[in-house]
């Protein structure tokens, strides 16, 4: 099942921004409350990363499992309403317990609770990344969870690991670490087949990968490797490499990020532009346009920079913050896309004009682009 990778191991250790998820076993010791040993281990090799340069993003499971300890229930709740009851009282520890330990390295910890709702509606997309961003700029560890304690079925993830691989695509990371009370993923059930083997390496779109895959050996989350694989491929769209390992190796995530050979290693199947460019040029509906003046368009194809308002000549459509629009020259060819900052009505009083007189304009100013460069894509 092995296949040749694009990107090896070895090239784990140039990645500039990682993910690491947590699983709610691990973090909650198989259940028995927080294991605070392991999660000082943890938050030790985080902090090192961090102080190194590297963006270090922490997704956590476990607040329904710590809610659990705390409101003494012997088998997780299966009713919404307690499932958020739960998820509210061990969010409380599972928060402090992280803030704590990472303050022990001189870092700041930031809880963000996200829904799906947060991540398909574009503006809120574009709210909930740029916060992120800003987090990390300032130095700061996000410590990202489900908002358990509000989310409805219809907008839950289901389950952290794709939480971690949705997070991934929004920040752009290179790497998703998923830990796990397992070693990996297996050609077969470990505890029912003594001769399974761990697979070391394969393409994030194996088909077989689907059939070795199990459910929650646990019971304590949501997830089992089904929903670990489905993460990687989730994560591969932006083309982010995604390693599951077990959690309990020592200076597991210094050694995944070394490049050594742990665990299992999803091989994403395009390079991270490449994937990127594929979202915003194919996956989205254009909502509006924009004519650039030929300086913007030599900024957009030579320089890649963010586009500013200023060198914008004219626009047309309906389009909200978030919204997909096609960049083009003054011909008329379609030279760029990206995500745009500002609606229409807002965009058309701010085109032309520099971004020091967007608040006299507005009576605001969020950006100063009108396209950042992280979300626009050159044609």
């Amino acid at each position: 099942m092995n296949k040749e990778a694009t990107v090896s191991r070895s090239d784990f250790a140039t990645a500039k921004r990682i993910i690491v998820k947590i699983g709610s076993s691990l973090l909650t010791d198989g259940g028995r409350g927080l294991n605070q040993h392991a999660i000082s281990l943890w938050v030790a090799q985080m902090a090192s990363l961090r102080q190194a340069g590297i963006d270090v993003v922490l997704v956590s499971s476990g607040s329904v499992a710590e809610g659990m300890v705390r409101l003494k229930l012997s088998t997780r709740p299966k009713t919404l309403h307690e499932l958020q009851a739960a998820a509210s009282v061990g969010q409380m520890g599972l928060v402090r317990s992280f803030e704590d330990q990472f303050q022990l390295h001189d870092l700041l910890a930031a809880q963000v609770l996200l829904t799906h709702d947060d991540l398909s509606n574009r503006q809120r997309y574009l709210n909930a990344r740029s916060t992120l961003l800003t987090l990390l700029d300032f130095g700061a560890i996000p410590v990202i969870n489900e908002n358990d304690a509000v989310a409805t079925e219809e907008i839950r993830f289901g389950d952290n690991d794709t939480l971690g691989a949705l997070v991934a695509n929004l920040v752009e990371a290179d790497l998703l670490i998923i830990l796990t009370d397992q070693m990996g993923l297996f050609d077969a059930n470990p505890s029912l087949n003594p001769d399974a083997k761990l697979i070391s390496q394969a393409s994030v779109n194996e088909t077989l990968l689907d059939e070795v895959a199990g459910g929650s050996i646990s019971g304590l989350g949501r997830g089992g490797m089904y929903t670990k694989i489905r993460a990687a491929r989730l994560a591969a769209r932006s083309g982010a490499a995604t390693v599951i390992v077990s959690g309990k190796l020592e200076h597991v995530i210094q050694r995944v990020f070394d490049g050594e050979n742990l665990g299992t290693y999803l091989v994403p199947d395009m390079a991270p532009l490449v994937a990127r460019k594929q979202w915003l040029a194919g996956q989205l509906q254009v909502k509006g346009e924009l004519t650039l003046d030929d300086g913007a368009v030599k900024i957009l194809r030579d320089a890649g920079k963010s586009l500013l308002a200023v060198g914008v000549k004219s626009l047309s459509g309906s389009f909200q913050r978030g919204d997909l629009v096609s960049c083009r020259d003054l011909q008329g060819r379609e030279i760029a896309r990206g995500l745009i900052n500002y609606g229409a009505d807002d965009a058309h009083k701010i085109m032309g004009r520099p971004s020091a007189e967007f608040e006299a304009l507005l009576g605001y100013a969020d950006d100063d682009e009108l396209i950042h460069r992280d979300n626009l894509v050159v044609i």
